[in-house]
């Protein structure tokens, strides 16, 4: 299940892989060798930005977990990095020492450039603090504003060559302690709640973590940070602490979720779409899941099984077209779901969502959701969608249009349920609830009456929901 990634140091070959460490939730990877002895000098090799996954250009440093003059064991965290989608500890497959910081906490640097310098020895760490320096002079230093334009077409071959890339930001020559550091002892937190403990001021030892081995992770800071607002300002209702301040008349820059999106938005563009909407009877799949919500059961769940079900029986309406030339019928229905986060969304993705049990899939959802929030979600688990739901019917949203997201046939917005006034067959009237749903599809495969009967199958599986528990 590993995927395959490209993180470079140098020289020789070898490959990388996310895994879970032992001690938290957190993802890793190893960074691997170069191919050949190009950027090798002395026993001094380069840390570079490593490919999180197939689309990623540019990596952002959220943290540094080792100080400069810090000794580093083969398989030891060393730098926490913001893919698009995600954070990921980053680990050496080297002994050594860790000699000079190259992008300081917050910096851009392109994939596959240095980062930080790696020396065998204490006697080569002056060497190689003088090597940064002399690079960073060489290259002046000019912060990235936004992520790349093109992402890249294909995953990331197994033996990349080098590349050209410009130096990043300026070295750092003094100690880069991590701020969630105590003593140099990690504290087991996720990376998106030591980030939000920085913004909040809130004191990380003195947070009990709710997650996976006690890992702090972001609702215990905002937890934290309420109760410290409520004792400094009695009176003060909660929430007030963790509302998000909004810098008025200020520009501000894409954060590196929000760049991805908008370079997806801006693809999604690019193909030719089509909208059909359809108004489906929900009383009985309401009546479903009151029966068996206290068994956890979510309606997420539900309208994933029900989906996949239909989907089953129109197979191109899960297929794909990627080159403009030729489309693809999906062999799994991966039924990826929308997921408000701050500063973005993310789709994670309940795999086989045909072939689960819907306890298993409402298991399976509430993971993905914790682990999405938590920015601990592994690649496969948010791109290997084939066919996406769009839910804004908790805020109450009757109807809306989804952006079709790349690489894919089709992407179906969900509005609430609503009691409504209708005919019945004998010509009475009566009360019936009812919610709106509008597809989006790639016209380039996906016509007119392919989804006019895709949404009479779902319709009948939602208002007869007798299939969805089996």
């Amino acid at each position: 299940m590993s995927r395959l990634l490209q993180t470079p140091f140098v020289p020789g070959t070898a490959n990388t892989s996310l895994r879970r460490p032992t001690n938290s939730g957190s993802r890793t990877t190893r960074l691997s060798a170069r191919p050949g002895g190009t950027r090798i000098h002395a026993k001094i090799r380069e840390i570079f930005m490593p490919a999180l996954s197939s689309t990623m250009t540019e990596g952002k440093i959220v943290s540094w977990v080792k100080s400069e003059g810090d000794k580093l064991s083969k398989g030891e965290s060393v730098v926490v990095v913001e893919s698009d989608k995600a954070d990921m500890d980053v680990e050496t497959f080297y002994d050594g020492y860790l000699a000079a910081i190259m992008v300081e906490e917050g910096g851009v640097a392109p994939v596959g450039s240095a980062i930080a310098l790696l020396a065998e020895s204490e006697s080569e760490i002056a060497d190689a603090k003088a090597r940064a320096s002399s690079s960073s002079t060489e290259t002046p230093s000019s912060p990235s504003p936004a992520p790349a334009e093109n992402a890249a077409p294909a995953p990331v071959p197994a033996s990349p060559s080098p590349s050209p890339s410009p130096r990043p930001a300026a070295s750092v020559m003094g100690s880069a302690v991590h701020p969630a550091s105590e003593g140099g002892k990690r504290i087991v937190a996720s990376p998106y709640a030591k980030k939000l403990a920085k913004e909040l001021k809130v004191d990380l030892t003195s947070i009990a973590g709710s997650g996976p081995l006690g890992r702090i992770v972001a609702k215990d800071v905002e937890a934290a940070a309420s109760a410290l607002a409520v004792r400094e300002v009695p009176g003060t209702p909660a929430a007030s602490a963790s509302s998000p301040h909004v810098p008025l008349g200020n520009v501000v820059p894409f954060t590196t979720m929000q760049g991805a999106v908008s370079k997806n938005m801006v693809e999604s563009l690019k193909v030719p779409t089509f909208r059909v909407g359809y108004t489906i009877t929900t009383d009985a799949l309401d009546a479903l899941y009151k029966k068996i919500k206290p068994k956890g059961v979510t309606m997420t769940a539900l309208l994933a099984k029900a989906t996949a079900l239909a989907l089953v029986k129109h197979p191109v309406i899960n297929s794909s077209c990627r080159d403009g030339r030729s489309f693809t019928y999906n062999s799994s229905i991966n039924i990826a779901v929308a997921v408000a986060m701050d500063g973005g969304l993310i789709t994670p993705v309940l795999q086989d969502a045909d072939k689960v049990d819907i306890y298993s899939l409402s298991r399976k959802w509430k993971e993905l959701v914790d682990k999405a929030r938590a920015k601990q979600l592994q690649p496969q688990e948010y791109n290997t969608g084939t066919f996406t739901l769009s839910n804004l019917g908790m805020f109450g949203v009757d109807r809306f249009d989804a952006i079709l997201p790349p690489g894919t046939g089709a992407i179906m917005a969900v509005g609430a349920s609503q009691p409504t006034v209708v005919a019945t067959k004998d010509g009475r009237m009566g009360m019936k609830s009812q919610m709106q749903v509008n597809v989006t599809a790639d016209h380039r495969v996906i016509y007119g009456a392919d989804l006019a009967a895709f949404l009479q199958t779902l319709a009948q599986i939602i208002e007869d929901p007798k299939d969805l528990t089996f």
